[in-house]
Parts: structure tokens; sequence; C-alpha cells
């Protein structure tokens, strides 16, 4: 009888999070339909002037609560407010978005420091291309670029390095630490990965402030998508291993000689290589399908669209993680073995993520996002869509505590 009624509780549990992801869809479509279908209240969606304001948001929540811990505010699962902190913390985010994208990336960096984060300097620079919509593509890519590279060491150095080495502070000393460690790593991947893209988006180009792109021998493209492509291929593993692993096998490096440090750096190379496999993978495949690409090639045919396109499908793996993780409870459960259970996890979130894609670029995805049919649209980026589905499931879980799927523990 007590196994029946668990299997009854866990068939409930996986309906639950249907109707819940149902649900979580449908407020997804009409933010989407406010902020970014093309026929819709606001049109932001340019594409790169929405892209950087979801992945704005998405920085602002990863902020508060994988670097930050969620401090200031009340971690406790058992708290019977979790409906106005979720409220609380969701208004947090989005006004810690604005600031990041207005006011200190476009007026306090961009007008004082780096032009190109900002459109108005650009546009007073002068030059071919300073023109009102262009520039304010342009600085919305350097901003798409900068955080990713943050989103990378902020999702990593929970993963890898935990709370070490303040594990003995408190928890504001924790997460402010932590902050000024993620941060210094981020600006550093962002000179070596993207700052020497951004440069030569200008004509002429800014070849005294950055360096041709190094990667463009090997890679076949000055674009920075390739290092975009292969950060969020990364950022897969990072996020599967945390979410589906369960922290395997990074875990039983805690025990060792080492400690932390030890697990943080293999962490970090590991989950680098299983991100480089996956993109070179993935190009593999691309070049079996669309035959090999060529410098100056359109759309399809161009290798920075190849990067990019990787990088959007490792997007649809992350939603379909989490899809995973938060609405069926990290299917199948404990009753496995770690390792087995981890595959069968993990498998899941590709074929999941296979299926979102089959529906991004359906004729139903056309019709429900505003898009136009195609894979290789020069106003296409699925990323954005994939990234504010991510942004909604995170406030619901991090924020909410789960509310209303989940009931507080007793």
């Amino acid at each position: 009888m007590a196994n029946q009624s668990a299997e009854m509780t866990g068939r409930s549990s996986y309906l639950f999070g249907l109707i819940n992801l149902v649900a979580v869809f449908v407020i997804v479509w009409i933010l989407w339909y406010i902020f970014m279908h093309p026929n819709g209240v606001m049109g932001l969606y340019t594409p790169m002037y929405g892209f950087s304001l979801v992945v704005t948001l998405l920085a602002s929540i990863i902020l508060m609560v994988e670097v930050l811990g969620s401090w200031p505010f009340s971690r406790a699962e058992t708290s019977p407010a979790r409906l106005p902190r979720g409220i609380l913390m969701t208004v947090v985010s989005v006004v810690l978005m604005l600031v990041i994208y207005f006011v200190l990336f476009r007026n306090i960096i961009g007008t004082l420091g780096v032009a190109y984060f900002s459109p108005e300097s650009i546009i007073a620079a002068g030059g071919t291309g300073a023109e009102p919509w262009n520039a304010r593509e342009q600085s919305s890519t350097a901003i798409v670029y900068a955080l990713t590279a943050f989103l990378w060491w902020g999702l990593f150095w929970r993963l890898g390095f935990g709370s070490y080495p303040w594990q003995n502070d408190a928890r504001g000393t924790v997460g402010w630490s932590r902050f000024f460690a993620v941060m210094f790593f981020s600006m550093i991947t962002f000179a070596l990965l993207f700052h020497p893209s951004v440069c030569y988006l200008f004509y002429p180009p800014q070849s005294k402030a950055g360096v041709a792109a190094w990667w463009s021998d090997f890679a076949g493209t000055d674009s920075a998508f390739f290092s975009l492509g292969l950060i969020l291929c990364i950022l897969f593993w990072i996020i599967c291993s945390a979410q589906l692993w369960e922290g395997y096998p990074w875990r039983k490096m805690e025990t060792k000689a080492g400690g932390a440090l030890a697990k943080g750096v293999i962490t970090w190379v590991v989950t680098a290589a299983l991100g480089a496999v996956m993109l070179y993978i993935l190009y593999l495949i691309f070049n079996a399908i669309w035959m090999t690409p060529f410098v100056g090639g359109q759309y399809t045919d161009a290798p920075y669209w190849r990067f990019i396109h990787a990088g959007e499908i490792a997007g649809f793996f992350i939603l379909a993680t989490f899809i995973l993780k938060v609405y069926f409870n990290n299917f199948p459960g404990s009753g496995l073995n770690i390792w087995l259970r981890s595959i069968i996890r993990t498998l899941i979130a590709v074929g999941g993520g296979m299926l979102i894609y089959w529906f991004y670029f359906s004729s139903a995805g056309c019709a429900v996002l505003g898009r136009v049919p195609g894979f290789a649209q020069p106003d296409d980026t699925p990323l954005v869509w994939t990234i504010l589905f991510l942004c909604v499931i995170l406030i619901q879980k991090e924020f909410f505590l789960g509310w209303p799927l989940r009931r507080p523990k007793e």
C-alpha cells in the first residue's frame, strides 16, 4: 500500500508539473507578445536589443541567486511568506536589470569608459553605420557578450567552488566575495573572447583598442558568435551536472586532498572541455547537413552562423534540463543508481531540447511567436525566447520557491 501510495503521489506530481508547465508557457507567451512579438505591443525584438534585455534579466537573477546566495532575502523553503518574498524578489530583479542595462552599461561605462556599450557614444563618434538603429544593435551585442561571460562564471562558481574560500564567513560576506571573484574572471573572459570581435564591428576597425580575433584561423570567422556558442555549450554541462547529476562527479572531490580548490579547477577544465567537444560535434553535424561553410557565406553557409546555432541548440537543452528538474521532479527518482539516473536524465534533456527545437522552427512556432519561417533568418535569434522562458522558470523556482506547484516542507 505504501508503494502504491508513493506511485500515485509521483503520478500526481507529474500531472501538476505538466499543468504548471502549460501555465508557465502561457505566461511566457503573454510576456513575449507584450515585449518581443514583432506585431505585439512594444516590439523590442530587433533582435539584438531584445536579446540584450533578456540576457540582462537572466544575469540579474543569477546574480541574486547563484552569486549572492539570495542575500539579503530569506532562503528557507519553510518560509510561510513565499508569495510576498517572490513578488519582492521579482521586482528587485527587474529594477536591477534596468539599472545594469541603462545606468551601468549605457550611462556610466558606455559614456565615461568604453564607447561601444552606449548607442549615444557610438553615434557621437561618427563613422560608417553610426546611426541610431545600428548603434543600438551594436551596443546591445556588446552587452550580450559581457553578460554571457558573467553567466559562465556566475553559474560555474557555485558548482565548482561553492563558498570556498569564504566557507566560514557570514552569508553576506560569502555572497559579496563571490561577486568580486566572478566579476574579476568575467572581465578577463570578456577581454579575451569577445572584445576583439566587438572592436571590429565598426568601420574603420578599432585596431588600437582590440586585436584581430585570434580564433579566426581555426574557426573560419572573426565573429564572437564562436565564443558565444562555445560558452553556451559549456553552460549546458555546468547546468546539467548541477541540476540533473546532483553535483556529481564533482561532489566526490570535496573530501580529497586539496578540497574545494582542486574540485573547482577540475570542474572548470572538464566542463570547458565537454563544451568544446559538444561545439565541435554539432559543427560536424551541421557540415554534414549544409555542407562545408565558407568565409563570406550567407546564413547556413556562414561559419559564424553555425557556431551560434550550436549555442542555440545548447540553449534548448538547458531549457529542457530546467523543465525536467522543476516540473517533473528530476525523473527518474532516487530509486536508481546515481550514474544511471544521471545518464537517463541527460538523454531526456537532450531529447526534450530537440522537441523544443522542432517546435520553435515548426509552423506552430512561427504562428505562436510571430517569427519568419526558416532556420537561418537574419532577424531571428531563438535564444531570446529560450532565455525569457528560463527567466520565468527561475523566478518561480528560486524567488517563489516553487509556489504554487510545491508546498513548504514541514
